[in-house]
């Protein structure tokens, strides 16, 4: 009986050392689990703002915060991508979630965009900030399974310097 196909590990050696030695890991570490309780009380707040009628106010402000931690994990998320595979955006490993991640940028920005322009009204508005959420949450969906397949990934050994997964 043949051996079913397992997948190519993420990490090469060499990517798994720089990733391990990036301080960008810790920080992607401690932006994710804060980026996603801003994204739950936001969620919250815009849901109750729909339901009721209430609280537009600090539901608006929230998906402001939002955004901004989407940024900042955007932006130290691109850093750690060069640290570990030498590319800001579109590594091979992570060319799906980088992708959906632009729809999400885009969504979230256009919030912001609609927000300080005054280009929607209130309820469509919110909607466009549901819309944003339903993107992030896939596309935190994706990074929850790429981190779960990176700890199940067998650690490959190097041979004097040499790259044996490449």
């Amino acid at each position: 009986m043949p051996k079913a196909h397992s997948p190519a590990p993420l990490y090469s050696p060499a990517e798994r050392a720089r990733r391990d030695a990036s301080s960008w890991t810790l920080v992607q570490g401690i932006l994710a689990p804060v980026q996603f309780l801003i994204f739950f009380v936001s969620l919250v707040l815009v849901l109750r703002y729909l339901v009721w009628g209430t609280g537009l106010h600090a539901a608006a402000f929230s998906v402001v915060v939002k955004v901004a931690a989407l940024y900042a994990i955007m932006i130290t998320g691109a850093i750690w991508e060069h640290d570990v595979f030498g590319r800001y955006l579109f590594a091979p490993a992570f060319f799906w979630e980088d992708a959906v991640s632009m729809l999400v940028i885009a969504l979230h920005t256009a919030y912001l965009f609609a927000l300080w322009f005054g280009l929607l009204d209130a309820r469509p508005l919110m909607l466009l900030a549901l819309a944003a959420y339903a993107t992030y949450v896939v596309n935190a969906a994706q990074f929850v399974f790429k981190l779960r397949r990176a700890r199940l990934d067998p650690v490959l050994p190097t041979f004097h310097g040499l790259d044996l997964a490449r």
